[in-house]
């Protein structure tokens, strides 16, 4: 939607310059930005080479001179100290959560205050955040030289299963380049727009995306309905890409040739080099051969199918499981789309096409399709077409830790996002003034089984007895996928909020396992919780119990005294048995001998009160 200018000394209503704003695909191996021509989608090319795709490389030289790129990844046999690259796969993680550290030929170190990755570049450390800037500022000048204006604001993707930190981390790379990021689109999401599955709108489709690019694989099933697309389900693993496959490729080759396992950085990035021209080779049916230090290393199309055999099985692990949570058979799927460099090599096509019994769509060139689709989103929130609706899901359950360990769960997983859900609670312990509420990521019902995401306290809450005070907890999860989590005291309006940063950052591969625990142990995980329930119950009926014999000492009888202490008694004996139906049935005993009890004190009660007498006034 274009801007208007009014001009108020003519009296004249001036159609403003329309403002670009770009999709880009921050990508691992490489990145691409992309904007809408006359309502077409295109990749904007450089200038001189006419090429499309930015290697995601990083070369820093002596004088600090930049080079992204094209360039950069030239200097990786020549410098790879100071070249960098895959440092998407960085992106808001810690030191320990980085795998296969020993395939960088650069230097990380860690912060040890907070644990954050930096990258040694000659003398200097940086942060993945301030090298992902790097890139996103050459994209940027790359658009406005290009398309000749001021590009300022963009849409950049990033992989479905990326947690609220990585978020974070690539909307600040975004800020850091100078750019205003609108909105952080997942992968899968971006590619179904590129593919037009929908344009029409009395289209109805089930899709799934199935993503395997440099550094990580997504695999999402959509329902695309008058043109709304509708995530279903998604699954992946962070730490799975053409990357691990040219790894596999070098580690085939240390076996077969004895290649020596400790050699320099260089020799380490000339074979990565090899190991991905052998892979596009042996993909087109060819014999590779090349020489590496005087040994003569090849590869064909039948050892390259062996070396990515185990990667795509673990690929189809997840897309069993994204199916199975769609709640959709295989047959359902009407179309498989492509996206990410790695889905070129024609096993995974072939596999895949076995696997959903049909074709799968090649019509775009799979290392593209991102970076249109966010060109076509970036379109979208500029109100250029306002025929679509874009949902996707939350991969894990977000609740909070109540009395005994127990989790809460206030967002169910497979939650349709943006999406905001409250409800309400109490204190445990009379006078409570504080209140601390931790956050949990996960499936299982004992929070020790879940990952903290973080805790802040309500603080000033008013004294009263246990059970009065009412406490609203709301979750909001943005359209970025952000979780903001609110707490607010109903009587005093008294409110505390904390927006997650992701204290614990999750892979797909534990997201996964987490899942998988929770069906091993939901057997297990509901006994405990039922036994930890009942115990529960108990403090709070001998809290109770404690309460009312307190406040009603002067109309009690003796006989009814008798019977709430016995039961309190009772109730303090069996609190510490892991016997759930016994305790239960104690409980149940306790409720029956106190309810005639609890009813004659309410009649009385209301009795006084019509004669205008309280109950405080029987002791003067």
């Amino acid at each position: 939607m274009g801007k208007v200018a009014i001009n108020f000394k003519e009296g004249t209503i001036d159609q403003a310059e329309e403002e670009i704003i770009v999709g880009i695909d921050l990508g691992t191996t490489n990145s691409l930005v992309a904007y809408m021509d006359s309502g077409i989608a295109r990749i904007i090319p450089d200038q001189v080479e006419n090429t499309l795709l930015v290697p995601s490389v990083i070369f820093i030289d002596e004088e600090n001179n930049i080079l992204v790129g094209d360039a950069a990844k030239k200097q990786l046999s020549i410098q790879p100290n100071s070249t960098i690259y895959s440092v998407k796969r960085l992106l808001g993680k810690s030191f320990q959560e980085v795998a296969n550290i020993n395939s960088l030929t650069y230097q990380l170190k860690t912060e040890e205050s907070s644990g954050a990755i930096k990258i040694k570049i000659r003398e200097k450390y940086y942060d993945p955040i301030e090298l992902s800037a790097m890139i996103l500022s050459y994209l940027k000048k790359r658009a406005e030289q290009v398309l000749q204006k001021k590009i300022i604001k963009a849409v950049i993707t990033v992989p479905s299963y990326f947690n609220d930190h990585q978020r974070q981390a690539t909307r600040d790379a975004g800020k850091l380049a100078g750019l205003d990021v609108l909105r952080i689109v997942n992968e899968p999401t971006a590619a179904s727009l590129a593919y037009g599955i929908g344009l029409n709108k009395q289209e109805s489709k089930i899709v799934a995306v199935y993503d395997l690019g440099g550094g990580t694989f997504d695999i999402s099933i959509l329902r695309l309905e008058d043109g709304v697309f509708d995530v279903l389900s998604t699954h992946g693993d962070t730490a799975l890409g053409g990357d691990d496959i040219d790894q596999a490729i070098i580690s085939h080759w240390m076996q077969k040739y004895n290649l020596p396992k400790e050699t320099s950085q260089i020799d380490r990035n000339r074979l990565r080099q090899l190991a991905e021209e052998a892979k596009i080779c042996a993909n087109g049916n060819a014999l590779f051969q090349n020489e590496f230090n005087g040994v003569i290393v090849s590869l064909d199309s039948s050892e390259l199918e062996t070396v990515v055999l185990p990667f795509f099985e673990r690929t189809m692990i997840s897309c069993k499981n994204a199916i199975k949570d769609s709640k959709l058979k295989i047959e359902d799927i009407d179309e498989i789309l492509l996206v990410g460099g790695s889905t070129r090599l024609e096993f995974i096509r072939k596999q895949l096409s076995q696997f959903f019994s049909k074709s799968v769509n090649t019509s775009l060139h799979p290392d593209h399709v991102v970076a249109l689709g966010a060109a076509i989103q970036a379109d979208i929130l500029a109100g250029n077409n306002k025929d679509f609706l874009l949902i996707d899901v939350t991969p894990l359950s977000l609740g909070i830790e109540t009395i005994g360990g127990l989790m809460d769960t206030i967002i169910a997983r497979n939650s349709k996002v943006p999406i905001s859900q409250a409800r309400s609670y109490t204190t445990s312990i009379d006078g409570q003034k504080n209140l601390k509420i931790a956050i949990y990521q996960g499936e299982r019902e004992l929070v020790q089984h879940n990952f903290k995401l973080g805790e802040f306290t309500l603080k000033n809450i008013p004294p009263m007895p246990a059970g009065l005070p009412k406490i609203e907890i709301q979750f909001l999860i943005d359209p970025d996928g952000i979780l903001k989590v609110k707490a607010k005291e109903i009587r005093t309006n008294t409110v505390q909020e904390i927006e997650i940063k992701s204290m614990q950052k999750l892979s797909e591969e534990q997201m996964a396992m987490m899942l998988i625990d929770s069906i091993k142990n939901a057997q297990t995980d509901l006994s405990v919780r039922g036994l930890i329930e009942i115990k529960n119950e108990v403090n709070y009926l001998i809290t109770n119990y404690n309460r009312f014999l307190k406040q009603n000492e002067t109309i009690l009888t003796q006989e009814e005294k008798s019977t709430i202490n016995s039961c309190i008694v009772d109730l303090q004996k069996v609190k510490e048995s892991d016997d759930k139906d016994g305790i239960q049935s104690i409980v149940d005993h306790c409720n029956q001998l106190t309810e005639q009890i609890a009813h004659r004190i309410m009649d009385y009660s209301i009795q006084d009160a019509l004669q205008g007498k309280g109950i405080a006034d029987t002791n003067e």
